[in-house]
């Protein structure tokens, strides 16, 4: 019997009886494809087809069918800076009754497929991004297709979608400018990962803070980590090979930052004293390092609260017009830097 698809809900089990397999074996065949034969691949795909259980029929009942989940995807479940983002979704999700799935993306070659079918089968309602790509490969077509989706963090224009952020390029600025006005000339950059939109913001920050002030920018200076303690560790032994070793150092992130601490100090070198160091990000951790770090300081609970009420609002029914909504930062000074007084101009 053919159902109706303008009045009726499409199921799973409709897909089951057309292929002829349990609903078991349908959500196998979706959700983790590998795991059955070829010839029941193909059939539960046609059956998907033939009944019509798609993101447009699904789109069309979402109002019946709505999961109230909500998937956020974590590029880097370890990194602690991610913590208050996802406690901002948490709180405000739970508040109007929804739940919420975490995906890590730093196994993004397994979880792709799974990510891309909770989409498509409707069991998520819709997805905050943490990072500046969609864990799966659609085109503009497919993802008008899938459910509402808002970027918190990063901010990457071309992909067309509600973002909320802070402007990294003028807190990268300022964050170089109070290394400046303490003396330091010597002022070196362990930048992030130069495919992170975010990054190349704060490296153009850095890099304007220094013409700004007069400052050649020395390539030597500039070295690339992936936001992790043994990243930055590493980034500093380079750093003190060059000729004139920097006095002062910009990082991308609080925990490059506190690998760089740690690497200074088992060379002998004292943290203010021999080397200035700002990080971005103030997680909690950076509170209560020796010294205590200066960083920017992002309104994580707020960007992950500000997000989800983004994503609400397209929920229910409202329009969410795409673009930046920038929230502001703040420069805490703390331990970490001082002035300097062996400098000579």
């Amino acid at each position: 019997m053919e159902h109706n698809q303008e009045t009726a809900t499409v199921t799973m089990k409709d897909v089951a009886e057309r292929a002829g397999v349990s609903t078991a074996t349908v959500s196998r065949a979706l959700m983790n494809p590998e795991k059955v034969s070829a010839a029941t691949r193909q059939k539960v795909e046609q059956a998907v087809v033939d009944v019509g259980y798609s993101p447009h029929t699904l789109a069309r009942n979402a109002r019946r069918s709505e999961s109230r989940t909500i998937l956020v995807i974590v590029p880097d479940i370890c990194d602690p800076f991610f913590s208050e983002i996802i406690r901002g979704v948490e709180i405000t999700a739970a508040a109007e009754g929804y739940l919420v799935l975490i995906g890590d993306c730093a196994h993004q070659n397994q979880q792709e497929k799974s990510f891309l079918n909770l989409m498509l089968t409707r069991q998520i309602d819709g997805m905050v991004l943490l990072g500046s790509q969609v864990p799966f490969d659609t085109g503009v077509e497919e993802q008008r297709n899938l459910p509402p989706m808002v970027m918190a963090n990063e901010f990457a224009p071309e992909m067309e979608l509600p973002t909320v952020h802070i402007d990294n390029l003028t807190a990268a600025f300022e964050a170089v400018n109070h290394l400046h006005k303490l003396g330091h000339r010597r002022i070196a950059c362990i930048a992030g990962p130069e495919e992170m939109p975010l990054c190349h913001y704060r490296l153009q920050g850095y890099i304007q803070a220094l013409r700004r002030n007069g400052i050649t920018v020395e390539p030597g200076y500039i070295v690339r980590g992936d936001f992790t303690f043994e990243a930055g560790a590493a980034a500093l032994k380079q750093l003190m090979t060059q000729p004139q070793p920097p006095d002062a150092l910009f990082c991308h992130s609080d925990i490059m930052a506190l690998g760089a601490m740690s690497q200074a100090k088992m060379m002998g070198l004292r943290i203010p004293e021999d080397l200035s160091l700002v990080g971005f990000d103030d997680i909690e951790l950076s509170r209560y390092s020796d010294p205590p770090l200066t960083t920017v300081a992002q309104p994580r609970f707020s960007i992950g609260r500000e997000a989800t009420l983004l994503l609400l609002e397209q929920l229910h029914g409202k329009n969410v017009s795409n673009g930046s909504r920038l929230l502001d930062f703040e420069l805490k000074v703390r331990g970490s830097t001082t002035h300097t007084v062996r400098y000579k101009s």
